[in-house]
């Protein structure tokens, strides 16, 4: 099967539900975004802190996998030049019906995360990549792209899933829980029974992949990038995860494309 489309009409199906991820902001939250007060998150709850953004003042910034009418509506009303890269049209949907509705510029690309060829080198000086990397079965080459197209000095910013959710029973389903069940790296192609992974393609569930922390802060780090910036997050208290209970599960990171890319 192919797993990118499989995904994007899984998606697009989150956005015909009204998925948490798919929901558009408010014309209040633009607003505020205008005068300069804005927030975006890359994880469940914690907001980016404020001294991780550059100034955003015509500065050419990527959302990438981060459609759904959220983080970029909002970039953009706080002044910067907003493209926005993912597999999902009905997610890009989101963010043409808030730009419309709100007189912001924003550009649209359907595509793939892993492959930013549409784009030439050193385009942007913002990437903004909230949680989505577990929907590709290989995140290395979206790191390196992200280092090709960031100007020197630019910065990316973004979050991931902390492979410790992957090992127990799969969370998604009514009876999971937290039994120790699978290896790293995780996929629900290769790591799932077959009867499991028919009931997830069948209900049109998104299929994930828990990417070692080796290839999710090592890989940001092998393409050239210097760290300055990290968080942990879990889902908030009312989506009763039983294993937010106990740790925290998702990383932020901020990263920057040094000028001197021998070091």
């Amino acid at each position: 099967m192919d797993i990118r489309d499989h995904n994007r009409n899984a998606w697009n199906r989150l956005v015909a539900v009204k998925n948490r991820w798919t929901q558009p902001v408010s014309a209040a939250i633009i607003d505020r975004a205008r005068r300069g007060l804005f927030e975006i998150l890359l994880t469940p709850t914690r907001p980016v802190p404020e001294h991780w953004f550059p100034n955003l003042r015509e500065t050419p910034t990527l959302c990438l996998a981060g459609a759904g009418g959220q983080q970029a509506p909002v970039l953009a009303a706080a002044g910067a030049t907003v493209t926005v890269l993912d597999n999902s049209p009905g997610q890009l949907a989101q963010d043409r019906y808030v730009a419309e509705r709100e007189g912001l510029r924003l550009e649209l690309v359907v595509g793939d995360m892993s492959d930013l060829s549409n784009f030439a080198d050193e385009s942007f000086e913002l990437i903004v990549h909230p949680c989505a990397n577990a929907f590709v079965p290989n995140v290395k080459p979206v790191w390196r792209e992200c280092f090709r197209v960031l100007r020197a000095g630019g910065v990316i910013m973004a979050g991931f899933t902390n492979p410790v959710r992957y090992i127990f029973d799969d969370e998604r389903k009514e009876n999971g829980n937290l039994e120790v069940r699978y290896s790293l790296p995780y996929s629900d192609i290769h790591s799932l029974p077959s009867s499991e992974l028919k009931r997830l393609i069948d209900a049109e569930i998104p299929l994930e992949h828990g990417h070692t922390l080796e290839d999710q802060i090592g890989g940001q780090l092998e393409a050239g990038f210097v760290m300055n910036g990290f968080y942990e997050d879990k889902y908030p208290e009312t989506e009763g995860d039983p294993l937010s209970q106990f740790m925290l599960t998702f990383i932020a990171t901020r990263c920057v494309k040094p000028h001197d890319q021998n070091r």
